[in-house]
């Protein structure tokens, strides 16, 4: 007989990325903010006996061991204690986040295949984690979602108080960044290419991202710490990249910047509305994304909007039990999520 458990994966944006500098194990060291938004893809964990499948509805993401998916299903088999190679197990992936734009969707499918197996092999939680902490630095915010800070390789997770609910306009270049190459760039432009530089400020400079509330503006944090640094030098090699960025603000998001390593760039807003209209906007607009050659449309794959989540809400509608946060540097006070 089967048992089967489906899970969502949601993807996340960064607020802010800076790279402090290199460590001697080669890795960046980064201080980044995370954010849960609701674009999510959805795993269908079945056990049956048989050979391991993992079966994906898009094409351009691997259904072989390099995927985090496969990976995840090993370790969680080794530490359930199972013999011999992994078997007995289905999983089906409806991708719904773009692979190689910063979303972290290869990520948040590992951390949702890690809490869909833990529940159906009894995992305990701390297994679990450390598992998600050798797949990969963003791995572990995946098992907490909200609006979190990640130090170090941004593995060492900060839970901060949620950001204000935002709409989220996405827009996807038709070309994908690989994140090895976006660090490398950065290291070669990193003499030229420092923290602070203009272009890669999301308010820009002297002025303060706010709070979008009704009653009245709020100071959040400064413009300065939400840039990311990786910006600069992949739109440098990428100049969509800019571009969509400066679509994004002058259709009037508070907030906007390439997420992660990119491709993809975001804009938030206050009204739905607003961020309806710019997803339009841009996905018409030709030459502010493509410059003068007129190529803006053909190296855009998709505009959509979807919205922000924030700790609470993500762990319901992840399927995560409610805990209390145990993550390094965590003030007891924040309690239960």
């Amino acid at each position: 007989m089967s048992c089967a458990v489906r899970v969502s994966a949601y993807a996340k944006i960064n607020l802010s990325l800076h790279v402090v500098g290199v460590r001697p194990d080669g890795y960046h060291e980064l201080r980044t903010i995370f954010q849960s938004i609701a674009l999510h893809d959805t795993l269908t964990v079945r056990l049956r006996p048989g050979p391991f499948a993992l079966r994906c509805d898009d094409p351009d993401c691997p259904a072989d061991d390099t995927n985090l998916v496969w990976r995840a299903a090993e370790q969680a088999w080794a530490a359930s204690g199972r013999r011999g190679a992994l078997r007995d197990v289905d999983i089906r992936l409806a991708k719904r986040i773009p692979v190689r734009a910063g979303l972290g969707g290869g990520s948040s499918d590992a951390a949702a295949a890690l809490r869909a197996l833990a529940a159906l092999w009894r995992l305990k939680g701390a297994p679990v984690r450390e598992i998600a902490a050798t797949l990969g630095a963003d791995v572990p915010y995946f098992l907490e979602g909200g609006t979190a800070l990640g130090l170090d390789r941004g593995d060492l997770l900060y839970p901060l108080v949620d950001h204000p609910a935002a709409w989220v306009t996405l827009v996807v270049p038709a070309f994908g960044v690989s994140t090895v190459e976006a660090y490398r760039w950065w290291d070669d432009d990193a003499g030229r290419t420092l923290s602070g530089r203009a272009s890669g400020r999301s308010t820009g400079a002297g002025r303060t991202l706010l709070e979008p509330r009704a009653a009245g503006p709020t100071l959040l944090c400064p413009a300065s710490e939400l840039r990311n640094d990786l910006q600069d030098p992949v739109a440098a090699r990428h100049p969509e990249i800019s571009r969509i960025v400066s679509a994004l603000r002058k259709a009037g998001a508070f907030h906007a910047a390439m997420s992660g390593s990119g491709s993809a760039v975001f804009g938030l807003f206050t009204r739905r509305p607003d961020a309806v209209r710019a997803a339009r906007a841009i996905s018409k607009s030709r030459r502010a994304l493509g410059g003068p050659e007129g190529k803006g449309p053909r190296n855009v794959l998709m505009t959509l909007v979807t919205k922000t989540v924030n700790r609470a809400a993500y762990q319901r509608l992840a399927g995560i039990p409610a805990h209390r946060i145990n993550l390094p540097f965590a003030p007891r006070s924040l309690g239960h999520s």
